[in-house]
């Protein structure tokens, strides 16, 4: 089936889910946490925290995916379909936050396994989620649905989507240079819409 080959994925525009502006507090904590696989989502989650300030932690797994690529398609694709939960080597207080980005590709047209996991780990209740991703040219499928989904009792607010690289096709960090200067002009705008306001 062609979206269990289809590794990175495409959306040109930000989708829309909760609409309710956030009514940000001076004591807000903010925690960015991303997975990122040919560093596209980590320089979105860069400029993000470049933006809004706060904690910029990398998902990383106790036994990290294989280097090829056919490989790894394959194994997410048998991870979506049995619903295996990849163990995270990283570890987040989540005490200690309030505004939670999380920032991931789109994989098999799905939300990547690991970011399932830290959904499944940890609790997020009450507090503000706001999700972003990449992707190669096919769409989001059913990640920020599926985001919120697995945060009943979170509000979780519109998401930002752009396209990313392509590593099936050989594209891997593609958001650089001129492309990443739009991404910003994106993403400050997608940040104004919300009402997050920038690092003092």
């Amino acid at each position: 089936m062609k979206s269990l080959i289809i590794f990175f994925v495409s959306f040109s525009s930000c989708f829309r889910m909760d609409t309710r502006e956030i009514k940000q507090s001076t004591s807000d904590t903010i925690l960015i946490v991303f997975l990122s696989r040919t560093n596209n989502t980590r320089v979105l989650a860069e400029i993000i925290h470049d933006q809004v300030g706060g904690d910029l932690v990398a998902l990383e797994l106790e036994n990290p995916y294989p280097e090829k690529y056919k490989t790894i398609v394959k194994l997410v694709a048998e991870e979506n379909e049995s619903g295996f939960l990849p163990a995270l080597k990283t570890k987040v207080d989540m005490d200690k936050y309030d505004i939670i980005f999380l920032g991931f590709p789109t994989w098999g047209m799905q939300l990547p396994p690991p970011m399932k996991s830290f959904l499944a780990e940890n609790d997020l209740s009450g507090k503000t989620v706001i999700p972003f991703n990449t992707h190669g040219g096919y769409g989001l499928g059913n990640s920020f649905k599926k985001v919120k989904e697995l945060c009943p009792e979170s509000t979780v607010l519109k998401g930002f989507s752009i396209k990313g690289g392509s590593e099936r096709d050989g594209i891997f960090l593609a958001i650089k240079g001129k492309r990443r200067k739009d991404a910003k002009l994106q993403v400050k705008s997608w940040l104004n819409e919300l009402k997050i306001s920038t690092p003092k």
